[in-house]
């Protein structure tokens, strides 16, 4: 399954209006914000129909499963949009992380868990407000928003050490980048220690820049986002990944990936790729794989990548982070 879709779910008393563009989007926020009255409105208009009193808007099937044979309804369902409600058991379980990762459908999961084994975008968490869009009218509105911020948010960010969430070929672009900065740069050997290497370096003047992969660091970003709540001088950045950026560089020859790059949904198949993560070092893989100087591997990182060019490129696109 690839693009996007609108849903557009409607009672009496409320609607929903919104975009789904990955295989994994998780509506999170506090009880009563709107969550569970989306995806029972689902289940009734799937059951009833028009005699639910719901109307339902999609270009494809809008399903709902929970605990009760939960494993052959989501082995049987194919390319639709799967909502599934917080509380059911099987949500945290290897299995149900297995059967989304060779799935077909995107999947819309209620839950103010974290989901470790799913990789899940930091851009696709979202919260319910109330609109002021039928402030005149009985109806509500219920409006999804991120519940992140990004970096575009910052002002500008001038790093005294950084933290990769990688410990492979980003950490080596940007411990070179820091090295040539005159600061530190260390590896957090995965995105589950950010926090354990922020509280080590807590001593250590000046801001830290922490990096990380924001199309698979979703599980995390809750713990890192309370986290940096309580403590100053800590900026997280988040692109899709250190693949992603590189190729955003445009640096690298025969290439021609800018259609792909700005709508990235219509390429992806959620069935092939679990997360953009995967499918851009895939994508940056096939790009180069026949140019034995440009060929990129995920362990290590060739030194073309380390170029002045390069260098220069990467720091232009990363705009509000001062390297010089």
């Amino acid at each position: 399954m690839k693009g996007t879709h609108r849903v557009i779910v409607e009672s009496r008393k409320v609607k929903y209006d919104f975009v789904i563009k990955r295989n994994i989007t998780i509506l999170s926020g506090n009880s009563g914000s709107g969550k569970t009255v989306l995806i029972d409105l689902i289940r009734d208009y799937r059951r009833y129909h028009s005699d639910s009193g719901v109307f339902l808007s999609c270009d494809c099937d809008c399903r709902t499963i929970d605990n009760e044979d939960w494993e052959r309804q989501l082995e049987e369902i194919s390319n639709s949009i799967i909502f599934i409600d917080e509380g059911n058991r099987f949500l945290t379980s290897k299995r149900f992380a297995e059967l989304v990762q060779k799935s077909d459908n995107y999947f819309v999961i209620a839950t103010r868990e974290k989901l470790p084994m799913l990789p899940y975008s930091v851009n696709e968490i979202y919260g319910f407000r109330k609109s002021g869009k039928f402030h005149e009218v009985r109806q509500k509105y219920n409006e999804i928003y991120h519940l992140y911020g990004e970096i575009s948010e910052q002002n500008m960010i001038d790093p005294g050490f950084v933290i990769t969430e990688d410990s492979n070929s980003g950490y080596d672009f940007f411990a070179e980048l820091s090295k040539q900065k005159n600061i530190k740069c260390i590896s957090a050997n995965g995105k589950s220690n950010i926090i354990k290497k922020l509280q080590e370096s807590e001593n250590i003047d000046g801001t830290k820049l922490v990096i990380v992969d924001g199309a698979a660091f979703g599980s995390e970003m809750r713990d890192v986002s309370e986290y940096l709540d309580t403590i100053g001088d800590v900026v997280l950045y988040a692109p899709e990944s250190f693949e992603w950026i590189i190729l955003s560089s445009n640096t690298i020859p025969n290439t021609n990936v800018t259609s792909i790059l700005q709508q990235p949904e219509n390429y992806i198949d959620s069935k092939e790729y679990v997360s953009w993560e995967k499918f851009f070092t895939a994508l940056l893989i096939n790009q180069t794989h026949n140019d034995p100087v440009w060929a990129y591997s995920k362990r290590k990182l060739s030194n073309v990548y380390l170029s002045s060019k390069v260098m220069r490129a990467v720091k232009k696109n990363m705009k509000l982070i001062v390297w010089d």
